[in-house]
């Protein structure tokens, strides 16, 4: 059995459904986000487009992941964005080559360990909000970090640009990025689907498809810190005036000794209303204020800086 589907994003414009379901096409794979929180700006349009016409979907989230923890982060982004839709088909995290491209960015190696901890993280939250969970990779991405292993636990959504299916073990197949298909503008990927998922889905009472929607992700009064090299979550706490259990709960942090340097975390707004932050070789004011989402005029003057461009590691400053 193959079912024939199609997946997009905000770099297909705006999809005329009709026409993509008059075409034959009988489920999509919708981008959703990615990071953070950040919601692609055509996710609304095109679910609420697909719900209209009775297109089955479902919906993939691109990792931009730098540590478990930010990996759970992700997932509640994308649990929050799709909530308010009924999905027939899997919740997907997207993981691949531009994923560790990133990292390595944010000065995070990626190895075969951190890359099946962020799969497992962002699935296993999916699946305690009561979705479906699957990943999405190619052939290079497997045989480099993920193995053969993980697609035993969670489905796998394979990509690999072929005319002939190579026979890995995978629930969906993304065959080319270069189809064309009437309603959109452009080259669009295209999907088979081995698994009738919105039988198996509705009958492991998954995606609460019987309208008992999940109720979102509860919203946190919280800022967020970028990890530093050399910080430890007890450092953190301290510099922030709470404790490390706090950080740890609002975080996910199951091990308080393993955080990652480019991670983001969230602190309790709870916590000192004045910050303090101890200056690095190479900060500038600039970027503090833009770590901790401030300005530098207001760092300026509450730690009355006449020359914001001379700031000097080791000194520790107030945060407003």
């Amino acid at each position: 059995m193959s079912i024939k589907g199609l997946d997009v994003s905000k770099f297909q414009g705006e999809v005329d459904w009709e026409r993509v379901k008059a075409a034959g096409y009988q489920f999509a794979m919708l981008r959703a986000g990615y990071g953070f929180s950040t919601v692609d700006e055509q996710f609304r349009r095109n679910a609420s487009e697909c719900s209209r016409i009775g297109l089955p979907f479902g919906a993939y989230w691109f990792c931009y992941a730098v540590s478990p923890e930010a990996a759970v982060q992700e997932a509640d982004g994308c649990i929050n964005t799709i909530s308010g839709y009924q999905l027939d088909y899997p919740v997907c995290y997207d993981i691949e080559q531009a994923s560790a491209d990133y990292a390595a960015g944010q000065g995070v190696q990626y190895t075969p360990g951190l890359a099946r901890q962020l799969v497992q993280s962002f699935c296993d939250r999916v699946e305690s909000y009561g979705y479906f969970a699957m990943f999405y990779s190619n052939r290079n991405f497997l045989d480099t970090y993920l193995g053969e292993a993980l697609a035993a636990r969670y489905a796998l959504w394979y990509a690999r640009y072929t005319d002939t299916f190579d026979g890995t073990d995978c629930g969906m197949w993304q065959y080319t990025s270069q189809g064309s298909v009437p309603g959109i503008s452009g080259n669009v990927d295209l999907d088979l689907s081995y698994v009738d998922y919105p039988s198996v889905i509705r009958s492991a009472g998954l995606n609460h498809l019987t309208g008992n929607a999940p109720s979102p992700v509860p919203p946190q009064q919280y800022i967020t810190y970028v990890i530093q090299p050399g910080d430890t979550l007890s450092g953190i706490a301290a510099r922030f005036g709470t404790t490390v259990s706090a950080l740890a709960s609002l975080n996910h942090i199951s091990d308080p000794d393993k955080i990652y340097a480019g991670a983001t975390i969230r602190v309790p707004e709870t916590a000192s209303a004045t910050k303090t932050y101890t200056i690095r070789p190479g900060d500038t004011l600039s970027g503090i204020a833009a770590r901790f989402g401030t300005t530098v005029s207001a760092i300026a003057a509450l730690n009355g800086i006449s020359d914001p461009d001379r700031i000097y590691a080791g000194t520790t400053i107030k945060i407003p």
